[in-house]
């Protein structure tokens, strides 16, 4: 249960005073991105600082006033003039002036009764908004604030200004920050107070009003004192929720399962390949990790094509050794198929059965596997999310992967536990092929042990990239007309599936067209919205090099394997992500051909998109593009889509606060050592904050004992 003292802040935004049924959605576009199904809370009113500020202790004269820049200006009203009777587009302007010039005020449909009462002829009146320059003359297009000296004299000389939307006035806005603020209890101290001294930090209820009230534009600064204070906060409770869920985890006894490696050896032995010095690592610290008797939390990370399932089905050979099962979720049935396909190939020559559970397996096929896996006649078992759903039993599972770990959240991860048996607990290799940047690993990943594959296996010949602009298209079809005919297959990669009239860019389909047009029927597509059995024809036509060319959206980003595929073309390159390209880029090398990719942009590039396809020219490196990226795009978009599993931050900035993070680290250690159960005063004020910063998840681990 939510403490009570927070019930105020995580009401409806609807419940504030003055904010009717329209202002909740557009205050929920505002605070949650408008992709929520859910209102925006109260709370998320806290959590929007303010990015600037009008000053206005300076009041400068008409003749010293700035273009671009807002402005309060002492003047005297003069004449009204409306727009003519049949011309009401044209503005209603009100000339206004003091001893240094002239300055309009422009109203669009305007209420002309109104501003005759507001701002009469002749009057003197402080007048605040944006200055623009209409022929050289100063203009202010629909003022803030028009007051009287007397109104003018109760008005704050600094005002925050918050980021907005459209649709919603700024008065509105700090109103309800003002309404949201006065909600706020009195918040118990859960920081430690000799740390808190030390860094000279306020409390937490004067830090949220000093960072909503700034006096400076120092005070917008994520450096600022009541800043560090709340990012600060905002991280402990990061690290604490990891670090209860990995005591959590820890705390059911682990099992010892140590094989003989009798299998793992005769798979070495048929490999056309050897293991490379990370790859042997990797398994040395899992291996590790399953003979002792806590339970494995490992994280294996490795940039495409580093050879991660490899690593993975040496773990699973290890836990069949010892005569138990093993299991690999995957986030896509492309995917999960993709893995079968390899696995199955390589266990039927070491006598290790090897079945696949998704939602396309029903009736008697599904029964069928349900009844191999509950025998225990199915060693390894792979599949989507559907082999972890109730009514799939095992009969012994040791040890379960879970690939792209980005797609899943931490509840999935724990809802795990509840397939091993005896009560003893699952040992979990987790996999992701996105690399993290170091100062992000431990807010994503703070609850497990890291391995991480460096090297790329022997024998791959690094891509070729690429960038044109799109208006030479032709001369890419052209080109691609002498490769086809040297038997190479191609991705090329659009980002919409149809036409938008929206935007203005070449649609999977449109591009499937006319390409088919110039090159027959050789051209596949394949797309999010088709259903499981659609698209796994089409991959198994361009596997089988029945096609020559596959139209894809990125639903072919994670994991597609087609080694004889050599050619990766990438449509409005300047719209996805370093991270995505990189994945998307990945596809390709794959074989012993040399491969190449191909970056087509519209012009003109933003700056951004310029570094970005700089980067990809000049660098393979995952780890490096990582950390690019996260320079570019900030943590919060990270991997262009905010996924689940990836913790979102509301004033934490990890390119700032990356030392506060250690301390909360070190912070949350400690805490769970002395306090394991948050019973303590202290702990019962983290309990709050938890909840505070909705990482609540935690909470429940510990009333679950």
């Amino acid at each position: 249960m939510r403490p009570e003292i927070l019930n105020p802040l995580f009401a409806s935004i609807g419940k504030l005073q003055g904010i009717g049924p329209k202002l909740e959605k557009l205050f929920t576009v505002l605070l949650k991105g408008g992709a929520q199904t859910t209102s925006a809370c109260v709370v998320d009113l806290l959590w929007h600082l303010p990015a600037g500020l009008i000053d206005r202790r300076f009041q400068p004269k008409i003749s010293d006033v700035i273009a671009g820049e807002l402005a309060t200006v002492k003047v005297t009203i003069g004449e009204h003039i409306p727009p003519p009777k049949h011309q009401r587009r044209l503005p209603y302007r009100v000339q206004c002036f003091d001893d240094t010039g002239t300055l309009d005020l422009i109203f669009f449909h305007a209420h002309t009764d109104y501003l005759k009462k507001q701002i009469p002829e002749g009057s003197i009146r402080f007048i605040s908004g944006k200055i623009e320059m209409f022929r050289e003359n100063p203009q202010m297009p629909h003022p803030d604030h028009m007051l009287s000296k007397e109104e003018f004299d109760q008005l704050p000389l600094i005002e925050p200004i918050y980021p907005m939307t459209g649709g919603l006035a700024r008065k509105t806005l700090q109103r309800s920050v003002n309404l949201a603020l006065e909600r706020v209890p009195q918040m118990p101290e859960w920081q430690d107070v000799p740390w808190k001294t030390s860094q000279k930090y306020q409390s937490f209820n004067d830090a949220l009003n000093s960072a909503h009230a700034p006096t400076d534009y120092q005070c917008l600064e994520p450096d600022h004192i009541a800043r560090l204070r709340l990012a600060y906060d905002e991280l402990l409770a990061n690290q604490l929720a990891l670090g209860l869920v990995r005591a959590h985890m820890r705390k059911t006894a682990g099992r010892v399962t140590m094989g003989s490696g009798e299998l793992r050896t005769k798979l070495l032995s048929i490999l056309p390949f050897s293991l490379t010095r990370s790859q042997v690592q990797s398994v040395e610290e899992i291996l590790k990790d399953m003979g002792s008797p806590e339970r494995m939390l490992r994280l294996l990370q490795g940039d495409v094509g580093s050879g991660k399932t490899i690593v993975a089905l040496l773990a699973m050979l290890c836990a069949i050794e010892a005569g138990a099962q093993a299991a690999i979720m995957a986030p896509t049935e492309i995917l999960a198929r993709q893995h079968h396909e390899l696995m199955e190939r390589l266990c039927q020559q070491l006598d290790v059965h090897v079945v696949i559970l998704t939602g396309r397996e029903t009736g008697k096929k599904r029964e069928d596997v349900l009844g191999k896996i509950k025998s225990g006649e199915a060693q390894i078992i792979i599949g989507t999310h559907a082999i972890f759903q109730s009514g799939v039993e095992f009969k012994d599972l040791a040890l379960a992967v879970i690939d792209e770990q980005h797609r899943f959240g931490v509840h999935q991860r724990l809802a795990l536990q509840a397939k091993a048996v005896n009560g003893l607990g699952l040992d979990l290799l987790v996999m992701t092929a996105t690399p993290i940047p170091r100062t992000l690993t431990l807010t994503i990943y703070g609850d497990m042990e890291v391995s991480k594959l460096l090297e790329k296996p022997a024998g791959r010949l690094p891509v070729d990239t690429r960038v044109l602009p799109i208006s030479r298209l032709s001369d890419v079809t052209q080109r691609l007309a002498q490769t086809l005919a040297q038997g190479a297959q191609v991705y090329w990669v659009c980002p919409l599936v149809e036409d938008s009239e929206v935007i203005d860019l070449t649609s999977a389909e449109q591009r499937h067209e006319s390409l088919k047009t110039l090159f027959g029927d050789k051209v596949g597509l394949i797309h999010g919205r088709m259903k499981g059995a659609e698209k796994d024809a089409v991959m198994e036509q361009f596997r089988a090099h029945e096609l020559n060319i596959l139209v894809a959206t990125t639903v072919i980003e994670v994991g597609v394997d087609v080694p004889n595929a050599t050619i990766m073309i990438i449509e409005h390159a300047e719209r996805f992500g370093l991270a995505q390209l990189h994945q998307l880029r990945g596809r390709v090398g794959r074989g012993d051909e040399k491969s190449s990719c191909l970056l087509l942009y519209q012009a003109p590039l933003s700056e951004t998109a310029s570094k970005r396809l700089k980067i990809m020219r000049e660098t393979e490196d995952g780890f490096l593009i990582a950390e690019e990226d996260l320079k570019l795009r900030g943590t919060g978009e990270l991997l262009g889509t905010k996924q689940s599993g990836f913790a979102q931050f509301h004033i934490a900035n990890l390119d700032v606060h990356s030392k506060l993070l250690a301390a909360a680290r070190d912070d949350a250690t400690m805490i769970i050592a002395k306090d394991p159960t948050l019973t303590t005063q202290r702990g019962e004020a983290l309990r709050i904050l938890l909840y505070l910063f909705e990482r609540n998840e935690a909470i429940k681990l510990l009333n679950a004992g």
